[in-house]
């Protein structure tokens, strides 16, 4: 079995931060900036990019995907909201908390040996290896043990972005929508909602709306993976 996954975060408020932290964050961006303009809009992508990092953010949605029973969950997080759980197109819908979430996830992953995701050797895996620090669940995989397929041992993790740019080698832009268009594949971005909209969402309450999106990305990068697969 092949189980894709993916997850969908959010960042920390920027005044919510202590001042040490602010400065840690932010202290080279004055020296670097060339003038007031660039300075602002260095901090506006800084504040807008927490949850791009686990030391900053948290994780508010995890699906996975099994491709051969074509059948999948998203795990979310809805505080402050009663969302019963809830099934469509053979993905679950349930609400947990970030804890709860990684341990279902790792406990998933306990009896799976063949991972796929897109980006996730940059980006998923090791923001589900520090949260889990955070709270500390115990991860039953190692996502992270070797980029080069055949230089994995024990679970093989296939980053369908390391195998369609080659490794990096691919000097053009790429991204999961761009596979998407080119292939025919449907892009959970066609509908206007990007990575960037998560915490705008999250801040209003729109978590199913979340959860929705999450699993667009899983049915995506599912489809792309069977492609890869027959023209490897």
């Amino acid at each position: 079995m092949a189980l894709v996954f993916d997850i969908e975060t959010v960042g920390e408020e920027w005044d919510a931060l202590d001042e040490t932290t602010q400065h840690n964050l932010s202290w080279y961006l004055r020296e670097s900036s060339k003038n007031d303009e660039e300075y602002a809009y260095e901090m506006k992508e800084l504040k807008e990019g927490m949850g791009l990092s686990p030391l900053t953010g948290s994780i508010v949605a995890i699906g996975v995907y099994d491709t051969e029973r074509e059948k999948g969950a998203v795990y979310f997080s809805a505080p402050d909201a009663t969302i019963e759980a809830s099934e469509g197109n053979g993905i679950k819908y349930e609400v947990m908390d970030e804890k709860a979430m990684l341990e279902q996830f790792w406990k998933i992953a306990a009896v799976c040996t063949e991972f796929v995701s897109f980006n996730g050797r940059g980006f998923d895996a090791p923001f589900l290896a520090i949260r889990s620090m955070v709270h500390n669940v115990v991860p039953t995989r190692d996502l992270l043990s070797n980029r080069y397929l055949s230089m994995q041992r024990g679970v093989t993790h296939i980053d369908l972005m390391d195998q369609l740019t080659f490794y990096g080698a691919a000097r053009f832009r790429k991204s999961l929508h761009l596979f998407c268009r080119a292939l025919g594949i449907q892009s959970p971005k066609a509908s206007g909602t990007t990575g960037d909209d998560v915490a705008t969402l999250y801040k209003e309450k729109k978590y199913l709306d979340i959860a929705h999106y999450n699993a667009g990305d899983l049915f995506a990068t599912a489809a792309l993976y069977k492609r890869w697969k027959i023209l490897r």
